[in-house]
């Protein structure tokens, strides 16, 4: 049985702590954890297994699939999708025997990016707009809005539309690299390593 409040749907498994602030519209699964002092924003799902650290704000209409954590220190803006088993850290060099709770380091994912399954993101990495991910990559270093990240370590290997579509750069008759997102028909303009939607 699942325990509705407004339209926000918790699982009887799942545990919210007193304090949690969540918006509206939010689906806790199965054996979710979310502490006491985390922010999350509206319309998001939360997958079996899921924990939500006390110092995590999390946006609206995010989607974390099943065996994610979101450690302390941990930000999530909006339309942000954390793919099954992703994994986040918050602290660089941890020892079981040192204590280093004074020393995490914020990660921020930025507004609509894809943390594939099985990635890995090291704290103190801030990943860009519409960045994507790839499955199982490892970033140890930021990612620029809009870049496809594989591998480990992570590597640009190419840019992607808001839509999530491969974007193919070509110099146009001025020179400039661009490219058109199949579905959209969005332009996108790439100059040194950035990538921004110009129509």
């Amino acid at each position: 049985m699942t325990k509705q409040s407004g339209d926000t749907t918790i699982h009887e498994t799942a545990i919210v702590d007193d304090g949690a602030c969540l918006g509206a519209g939010c689906r806790v699964w199965h054996w979710v954890h979310i502490c006491g002092r985390a922010v999350i924003g509206e319309r998001c799902s939360f997958g079996q297994n899921v924990f939500v650290g006390n110092t995590v704000k999390i946006g609206n209409n995010v989607k974390i699939q099943n065996n994610v954590s979101v450690y302390d220190n941990v930000t999530i803006e909006d339309d942000v999708f954390c793919g099954p088993s992703m994994v986040f850290t918050n602290v660089y060099n941890p020892r079981s025997a040192i204590s280093r709770k004074n020393e995490y380091l914020p990660t921020l994912v930025k507004q609509g990016a894809t943390l594939g399954a099985n990635c890995t993101i090291v704290c103190g990495t801030v990943i860009g707009r519409f960045a994507f991910i790839g499955a199982g990559a490892v970033v140890n270093k930021d990612v620029p809005d809009y870049a496809l990240v594989t591998g480990v370590p992570g590597k640009i290997q190419g840019w992607m539309s808001e839509f999530g579509e491969r974007l193919n750069f070509s110099a146009d008759s001025h020179g400039v690299m661009r490219a058109t997102c199949p579905h959209t028909g969005a332009i996108y303009e790439l100059n040194d390593n950035t990538c921004r939607i110009v129509v």
